[in-house]
This record gives structure tokens, sequence and C-alpha cells, in this order.
């Protein structure tokens, strides 16, 4: 059960409930009671929110795979032989049903003599432009299908895909359709689809096809980029009546957005809102806590590094910093940093009590311990997938930051739009000094190896910087690194930890009670019965941890092979739906 909050009842009188891909639904009685009033075709529009991110899998696992975190075990996308056409998915029949969804209303909404119906067809044109989004990041090349097929059409059935970049053409028609035609302008709930959503919606799909049109030069598409990053930049202008969400307290503004039941409405754009009375619930906690449980992802020092020191100086620019031990490193750092991860006073609730809960190497590979999306209390989250609180699924900070990017890719950065975006950013995380007002001049070395020398542009890395501390657990990772077609990441990123000065036990948050025993050999005696025991003996197994310098150093975590080729960047077509039309063609070197 996706999204309780829309009408379940809608598909026991839909006529295309039963529908295969080709097949045709015929007017009737229900038909007319649909699309010959507002209601009916609100009713029926409730279908196409499937579309967005469900709590079945959650936005906060979309980072799993990336360079920002260390998990268990390897995806298919990256484990050596995993994916072929043979394993591919999302080609089958039931893959284009919601296409054919949308096509049936905007076909049937368009003969409607309903006055409102241009509303109505512009929340369809809107998922489906989301509809193609999704296609076209994962295959490239597909077929642009804007009518219901009709039983016998061939011609659509089994023709040839259309250009990516046609397509990519048609969704940005849509969705300038859809924010010229939704007349609902914002949502109190943050969950239903307005004007406001559309627009943003239209920024990270735009920063996707700019970045994608300029970095993956093989198309030859250089030229078309600057006009996708304009309409990024002007429709983050339109978006309006939001700001960054701020607290009481400044070292929970940050995180109050991600544990709230009720979304925040001063900066939440779309959420997916659950009901424990309904028991529609996530897994958040327990895929970040369990130790048994799904990927048990958890952040890497590569990354972690980039956060800023709160006067804006950075941490890498310290000679000692990579030596620095994790109770050292987290002070006087970004406030997000401490509401993203367990760090110093980080406490938990048992029964009602506070618990001082430093990070638990049970649980997390690399010592940086999600925290995020995960309530404070332990029972009945942590072993049990019964989180209830809104998943953001749009928000204005990252509106900001696609302003932001595309900006500083045009080259029309300047200190008052710095101010606005990235400063306003860097001001609610606690940060002071002058990167709140001023664009920087020179190019951070520490980001410039990270991103393997392939960025230079001083203000463009700090963008870069940014969106990963801002948005990390948010879903959007692996697309970055797609569209800045930087893959390479993907295998190169190393997958380590905190820093281990010596072998024995380790303090992580400085309360006096040791938290870690690191060791070799024979498992020493504990200090105390609660302590997580890590084996760093030598060993070049899957599943291990070891230390950088054998005995000391930074915690290297080895999930497994893994290999990225630039073949990857799209997913091949599946075999089973070229057998039936072999017109597809396949995505190149696959």
């Amino acid at each position: 059960m996706k999204k309780f909050h829309y009408i379940l009842t809608l598909v026991a009188i839909l006529p295309f409930a039963a529908c295969d891909l080709d097949e045709m639904p015929v007017d009737t009685a229900t038909n007319q009671a649909i699309f010959g009033s507002a209601s009916g075709m609100d009713l029926y529009a409730n279908s196409f929110y499937d579309i967005l991110p469900g709590t079945d899998v959650g936005v906060f696992q979309g980072d799993d795979n990336s360079d920002l975190v260390a998990r268990n075990g390897v995806d298919d996308l990256l484990a050596p032989g995993a994916l072929s056409p043979i394993t591919s998915s999302g080609w089958n029949t039931t893959d284009w049903d919601d296409l054919r969804n949308i096509n049936y209303f905007i076909e049937n909404a368009e003969k409607s003599a309903v006055p409102e119906k241009n509303h109505y067809i512009g929340m369809a044109r809107f998922f489906r432009a989301l509809f193609y989004f999704e296609k076209v990041r994962r295959f490239g090349d597909v077929p642009w299908i804007d009518k219901t097929i009709e039983v016998g059409n061939e011609a659509i059935l089994y023709g040839e895909r259309t250009s990516r970049f046609e397509v990519m053409d048609n969704v940005l028609a849509d969705l300038d359709y859809a924010i010229a035609n939704i007349t609902l302008t914002s949502d109190p709930s943050c969950t239903r689809i307005t004007q406001n959503v559309a627009r943003a919606y239209k920024t990270r799909i735009c920063l996707f096809e700019a970045s994608f049109r300029k970095y993956h030069t093989r198309y030859d598409m250089q030229s078309t980029a600057d006009a996708w990053f304009q309409h990024v930049v002007d429709a983050a202008n339109a978006v309006t009546g939001y700001t960054l969400h701020q607290s009481a307290a400044s070292d929970r503004s940050y995180r109050e957005l991600f544990i709230t039941k009720v979304p925040y409405a001063d900066e939440t754009i779309l959420a997916v809102a659950l009901d424990a009375s309904l028991q529609v619930f996530s897994s958040a906690n327990r895929r970040f806590i369990s130790p048994t449980y799904g990927n048990r992802p958890s952040l890497t020092r590569n990354f972690v590094n980039t956060y800023l020191k709160l006067d804006g100086t950075r941490f890498t620019d310290d000679p000692n910093y990579e030596t620095t031990p994790f109770v050292d490193e987290v002070k006087d750092r970004d406030l997000r940093l401490k509401q993203t991860v367990r760090l110093g006073d980080y406490q938990r609730t048992e029964n009602a009590v506070p618990v001082v809960a430093a990070p638990n190497f049970n649980q997390t590979f690399t010592g940086y311990q999600p925290i995020k999306w995960c309530y404070d209390e332990r029972f009945p989250y942590d072993d049990e997938s019964r989180n209830d609180n809104a998943h953001i699924v749009m928000r204005w900070g990252e509106v900001l930051l696609n302003k932001a990017e595309a900006l500083a890719e045009l080259g029309t950065m300047n200190n008052t739009e710095w101010i606005a975006t990235i400063g306003a950013l860097r001001q609610r995380a606690g940060i002071t000094g002058s990167t709140l007002t001023t664009m920087p001049t020179a190019a951070d070395p520490y980001l410039v190896d990270y991103y393997l020398g392939k960025f230079t542009n001083p203000v463009l890395l700090e963008v870069m910087r940014e969106r990963a501390v801002e948005l990390v657990f948010e879903g959007l990772r692996p697309d970055d690194l797609r569209r800045w077609h930087i893959g390479e990441l993907f295998q190169e990123a190393p997958m380590n930890g905190i820093y281990v000065p010596e072998l024995g036990e380790q303090d992580l948050n400085g309360d006096g009670v040791m938290d870690v025993c690191f060791y070799q050999g024979t498992r020493p005696t504990p200090s105390n019965p609660s302590i997580a025991f890590v084996d760093v003996s030598p060993s070049a197994a899957v599943g291990r941890i070891q230390l950088s310098n054998g005995t000391s150093g930074e915690v290297i975590w080895n999930p497994g092979e893994r290999e990225w080729l630039d073949k990857k960047y799209l997913y091949p077509i599946p075999q089973a739906a070229r057998d039936v039309n072999e017109n597809l063609g396949q995505n190149p070197d696959w």
C-alpha cells in the first residue's frame, strides 16, 4: 500500500483496471461518469500518484549505490557480470501500464465538456513527464507514445525507439503545460500535485538533462545544454511560498524535516505521508540500525571530510585531518553532520529515558552511522519496519541547489545569488564567515581530487560539496554521478571509515565509556558487556573490515568487487522485450 491518503476504491470503477497494454477500453456508463464531472476526473487522477516514490523502497535507500555510502553487498549494477539483457528489467507490459492509464485519461478528458478539464489534463501530463523521465534515465531512447494503443496497432507496439532528446523535449512540453494549467498553487498537506510541485520537478528534470547534454559528449549535444540550465533557473525563480525550515534549536532544523509525521510546509514541497493507524509504514530505522536487515548503509570518510567547519573553513586544510580520530574530527563541524550521523552528544530513548548512543560497529561498517531518517526511540522501530514519519519527495533546499548549480554552469552566479542559495543553506547549518556571502575564487584541491580532476571550477565545486552534504540519503546521488559523467566513482570511491590510531578499545563519543574494540587474533576481554568487537586480522575476504595500515589507520570495508563500465550509464534493453520487438535494438556495448 503505497499512498494511504489517496482513494483506494478507484480501481474498482476504472474500465482499464484489468486491461493489458494492447487493449482499448470502450466508452461505457462508467466512462461518462468519470469524464462527465470534475469529481470523476479528480478521482481518476488519484491513480497517477503511484508513479511517485513509494515507502516500500523509499527515497532514503537511493544513495546506497553511490560514492557516499558503504553498504552490505554489491548491487547488480556494479557487480561484475551481474547486469545483462537477460537480467535487466523495466520494460515488460506492466512497466508501461502507467503510461497507458495516463494517455487514456488525456484522450477522454480532452473530449470532456467539464470546465476544469485542463487542470486535470495538466495533472496527467505532469505524471507523463515523470514517467518518461524515469524511462529515459534508465534506457535512453524509448518509444514516445502519446495516445492509447489500440488493438492491432503494430506501428506503435512494434516500432522503433524515439531519440531520448526528442522524448525529453516532449517531457519539457508536458511540464510546461502542467505548470500553465494546474490550478492548485499550493497544498498545506504537501501531498498533492500543485503548480509549485511541477515547477520544482522541472528544476530537477531540466538539471539532469542539461548536465547530461553537456558532459556526455558522444551525443554532440553540448550546444543545447545552456538552454536547459536556463530552464532550471527560470523554474526555480517561479517557485514561491517556501523557505528553509528553522527550528528553535539550530542543531535540529535540518533533521526535523526527516523525522516528522506531518510534513513541515515551510520547506516541504511534496511528501508521501504515512499513518500508523492505517498500518502504512516504512523501514527507515530498520535499514539503518538492524545488524542483519538490508544494506546497512554507512557514510564514507572521503565524503565526511567534505563537511566544512563551523567557521566556514575546510576540514581538509588541517594538516592532520587524515589522522584525526572520530571523537575529535566531528567537533565544531557543519551542524548537518550531527543531524546525519551519530556523534558526540547523540542520544536515543528507551522507556522515555535518554540513552547516550555512540556509533555501533555491530550496525555500521565505517563508524559514520546514519540517523537522518531515523526516530530516536529504540522500540518498535529498530527491528520492525514501523516508521511512520513522512517521506520528503521534493523540498525547497533541493530547488535552491538546482538553481545554484545551473547558475554556476551558466557562469551567471553572483554574490547576491550565492547568499540566497548556498549561503542560506550553510547559514541554516550553523556555518559562519565569508563563505556565506562571497563566492570562492580558488578551487578546493581536496574536491578537485575527489572528483578525479574532472571539475576545477571553484564555484561549481562548492555547489557540488553543498549538494552532497545537504541531499545525502535523499536518493539523488546516483543520478548526479550519471549526469556528470563520472560513473567511475561508483567503483573507485573507497569504502573507508573512521581513523583508528591503534588496536584496542576506543571511546567514540568522548563519554568515558569504551564503545568498540579493534583487535587481531584472539578476542580480548571487554571493559563493558555492550562493547562491539571488530576483528581486523589480515584478510582479503568479502565482508571483512580492515585497517588501512594493518594495526592502525582508516577503517576499510570490503563489500565485494565493484565494476564500472561506461555502458552502465544506460541499462540494457531486456532481452524478453527484444524477443517481442526486434526493432527496439540494444543500447551501446550491451
